[in-house]
């Protein structure tokens, strides 16, 4: 048996901070009796088994009522489908609905989830050791490790309360250039960041476009939790802002519908000509480096979302308004909890920020929050919840902790803030008490 040292491998492969995903996803599966803040999962309470078969047989309908022929639609579904694939102009509508986001289909791809569409949007827009990628930090783990396995560096631009300053992200750029690299696009995203919940403001999103004209950067654009915002407080996404073609917007149904179809989508409306003149949008010209990751997003999986949009007549926004509300009610729920556990003036050294949506908010405690204090946590008081030091690109982050309520009731919040009171009244503080910081609109 062929016996391989970690330095034959690839070093993503070999790094600890790539097990982030992994540690995150499998905690609830560790410690199967805590309740668990560590992960974002969606809201699993609204799915019916059959809704899988009557999706797509509504997709099939669809199709048919577009005048596809049988043996095509048999084709289509049974047979490897067009690499960029089936619901492109599907998509294109209810983003033209949703989003105000005008683009023809030929500018969407279909992916595996956000993360193909980040790898194959990263593929394509680095070509050489010296790009540089910019991202919002802290960031999903998810940006940091499609850029580590494709040799990408990646530099953080530290947000604040409001998220990015685009002054911030202007200086880090001319920063890279100085050190002789060339900064090539920028991450963020601007509707309840994962994992600090900020909101871009709307002056800031339109000076961000503006510096990425002046520094030429590309915008990657992630938008996984922009439909939960409050009523009368939804935000116009970048690329709808857009007017200069700078940004690359990538979402996905993973919240919006069910995780478990894995559908994503890369919107890339952008014109390359090739060496003939042929012109092509960039999502098309993509498609060689979408071939080559999975040959093509899963066509059962597309008929299902092409039908789930086909009967909400491609409005994701009207058909996810109860699902909003049921995140909202959790958010309420979570910092009524930290509010009464840790209530102001108290001397607990605990504070949290007051994010309007999203599934995350951000607690500071007074000890070291990394894995061993998790697993303490899980182990021995029942909750767990996540090390914000896994998302900072900078180090920060060591006496913070993530909480994720998107997937846990009311009355399970209430238990699991409870267990995590005791859990740090058990864990010594490793400064001298002082007051906490007022808790309402704190910055973390």
């Amino acid at each position: 048996m062929t016996t391989l040292t970690g330095e034959l491998l690839h070093p993503s492969i070999t790094d600890p901070e790539m097990d982030s995903m992994r540690l995150l996803s499998e905690t609830a599966l560790r410690f199967p009796d805590a309740l668990s803040f560590s992960s974002g999962a969606p809201y699993d309470g609204n799915h019916d088994l059959a809704n899988l078969s009557y999706y797509t047989d509504r997709y099939i309908k669809h199709l048919r009522d577009k005048g596809v022929p049988e043996a095509r639609i048999s084709r289509l579904l049974f047979q490897y489908g067009p690499v960029n694939g089936l619901i492109q102009d599907d998509v294109a509508l209810m983003l033209r609905q949703d989003e105000g986001i005008d683009v023809a289909p030929e500018a969407v791809m279909i992916t595996h989830g956000f993360q193909e569409a980040a790898l194959v949007a990263l593929r394509g827009l680095f070509t050489s050791p010296r790009d540089v990628l910019l991202s919002v930090s802290p960031a999903y783990v998810g940006i940091r490790g499609a850029a580590r396995m494709l040799d990408i560096p990646i530099r953080g631009v530290p947000e604040g309360p409001d998220g990015l300053d685009p002054d911030a992200v202007a200086a880090a750029a001319r920063a890279v250039r100085a050190e002789g690299g060339r900064p090539t696009a920028l991450y963020l995203v601007p509707d309840f960041n994962n994992p600090s919940g900020t909101v871009l403001p709307l002056d800031a999103r339109r000076r961000l476009l503006e510096i990425a004209e002046e520094e030429d950067l590309f915008v990657l654009e992630d938008n996984p939790y922009g439909l939960f915002a409050r009523e009368g407080e939804t935000m116009p996404t970048l690329k709808s802002l857009d007017t200069r073609g700078r940004v690359l917007y990538l979402g996905s149904f993973a919240k919006s519908a069910f995780p478990g179809a894995r559908l994503g989508y890369l919107v890339a409306d952008q014109e390359v000509t090739d060496a003939s003149g042929t012109v092509r949008t960039l999502a098309q010209t993509l498609s060689k480096a979408k071939a080559m990751y999975s040959v093509g997003s899963s066509t059962l999986s597309q008929a299902v979302i092409g039908g789930y949009l086909a009967e909400h007549r491609h409005d994701l926004r009207s058909a996810t308004r109860e699902l909003a509300a049921v995140y909202l009610e959790r958010l309420d729920a979570t910092l009524a909890a930290l509010a009464r556990h840790f209530p102001p003036g108290g001397d607990h050294g605990v504070s949290w920020n007051t994010p309007r949506g999203g599934f995350f908010l951000v607690l500071k405690v007074p000890f070291t929050a990394d894995l061993a204090a998790m697993e303490r946590s899980a182990r021995d008081h029942g909750v767990s919840w996540a090390p914000m030091t896994m998302f900072h690109l900078d180090g920060g982050g060591r006496r913070e902790i993530r909480l994720g309520f998107s997937n846990l009731a009311p009355e399970a919040i209430d238990e699991g803030i409870a267990r995590l009171a005791r859990f740090i009244a058990d864990t010594p503080r490793e400064t001298p008490r002082s007051a906490p910081r007022e808790t309402t609109g704190d910055t973390v």
